[in-house]
C-alpha cells in the first residue's frame, strides 16, 4: 500500500484540494459572465437604436419626413450614451473583454455608420444623386476603418486620454444635428409670429442639399486622419478645468440660451474642425526647423615668405 495519504474514495488527498481549487476557478469565471450581461445589453441598445434610426430615416413610420428624420436623429444621440455607458459599465464591473470590444465596434458600424449615411442621403435628397450616393459610401467605408483603427490602437488612447482621427459618435453627431437644427427652424416657422420666418422651410432644404453632403465628405476624412482628437468627457468629469475651458463653457451655454435650434451643429462642428484648423494654423506660423549643420573650420591662409 502507498505511504499517500488515501482519502475514502480512493483519491489522493491532493489531487482532491487541487480539483475543489479547479471547482472554485470555474464557479469565479462564470461568476464574471453572468455580470458581463448587463455591459453587453447596453451594448445591443446602441444597436437596437441604430436599427430604429434606419427605420425613422427611411420613412417606413408613416410621419412626415422632417418628423422622421428629427426621430432618426434622436436615436442615434441615444445610441452615443448607450455606447458611453457600456464601457464605463464595464470598467467599473472590472469585465472588459475582446468579445465586448469587438461587440461595441460591430454595433457602432450600424449606429455611427449605416444610420448617418441614410439620414444623409435623405435630408440632402436635391444633391446630385451619385455624387450623393458616393459620399454616404464613403462615410460608411471611413467609419468601419476608423473603428478597425481604434480596436487596435485602444491601449495608447487610454494612455494619453486622446483619439487619433475623429471618433465615429463625433462624427455622426455632426451629421445627425442637421436634421435637429431643420426641425428647430421649421417649427419656429409655424410658432413664430414674425414675418423674418415666413418661407424658412424652402430655405433650409435648399441650404441642407448643399451644405450638408461636403460636410458629411469632411468628417468622413477626419474620421481617418492622424490629427489628435481630445477625449472632451475625460476632461469635463475628471480633468482640471482652467480659464480656457471655462470661456467655452459660458459660450456653450450662451449659444443654446440664445439659439437653441442651431446650438447642436455649433457645438459638434466646434468639436470636428476646431481641432484641424488649430493644428493647420500652428503647422502654417511656426518656422519651419532646419537641420543644424556643422561649421565649416576657418580656412589659415598662409603667406609665402
Amino acid at each position: 500500500m502507498s505511504k499517500r495519504k488515501i482519502d475514502r474514495r480512493g483519491l489522493p488527498l491532493a489531487r482532491k484540494v487541487h480539483q475543489a481549487m479547479t471547482d472554485r476557478d470555474v464557479r469565479a469565471a462564470m461568476a464574471r459572465k453572468s455580470v458581463s450581461v448587463l455591459p453587453t445589453f447596453l451594448t445591443l441598445g446602441n444597436a437596437i437604436c441604430g436599427f430604429g434610426a434606419i427605420t425613422f430615416a427611411g420613412r417606413w413610420t408613416g410621419f412626415d419626413q422632417t418628423t422622421s428624420l428629427f426621430a432618426a436623429a434622436c436615436l442615434i444621440y441615444l445610441a452615443m450614451v448607450f455606447d458611453a455607458l457600456d464601457g464605463s459599465t464595464a470598467r467599473r464591473l472590472k469585465q472588459t473583454s475582446e468579445f465586448g470590444a469587438q461587440l461595441d465596434s460591430l454595433c457602432d458600424a450600424i449606429s455611427f455608420g449605416a444610420a448617418p449615411a441614410l439620414l444623409m442621403l435623405q435630408l440632402a435628397a436635391g444633391f446630385h444623386h451619385r455624387l450623393l450616393w458616393l459620399i454616404a459610401a464613403l462615410y460608411v467605408s471611413c467609419t468601419v476603418l476608423r473603428l478597425a483603427r481604434y480596436n487596435v490602437e485602444s491601449d495608447d488612447t487610454v494612455k494619453d486620454r486622446s483619439f487619433c482621427g475623429l471618433p465615429s459618435p463625433a462624427a455622426a453627431g455632426t451629421v445627425a444635428s442637421f436634421p435637429l437644427m431643420v426641425f428647430g427652424l421649421k417649427s419656429l416657422e409655424i410658432t413664430a409670429d414674425d414675418f423674418m420666418w415666413k418661407g424658412f422651410a424652402d430655405w433650409t432644404d435648399w441650404a441642407m442639399a448643399r451644405i450638408l453632403p461636403p460636410v458629411t465628405l469632411l468628417v468622413a476624412c477626419l474620421m481617418v486622419s492622424r490629427v489628435r482628437y481630445p477625449d472632451t468627457f475625460h476632461y469635463m468629469v475628471r480633468g482640471r478645468q482652467n480659464v480656457s475651458y471655462m470661456i467655452k463653457l459660458v459660450f456653450a451655454v450662451a449659444v443654446i440660451f440664445v439659439m437653441p435650434q442651431i446650438a447642436v451643429p455649433l457645438l459638434f462642428g466646434w468639436y470636428a474642425f476646431s481641432t484641424p484648423m488649430r493644428a493647420l494654423w500652428r503647422r502654417r506660423t511656426q518656422p519651419p526647423t532646419l537641420p543644424i549643420e556643422e561649421t565649416p573650420p576657418e580656412q589659415v591662409h598662409v603667406e609665402g615668405q
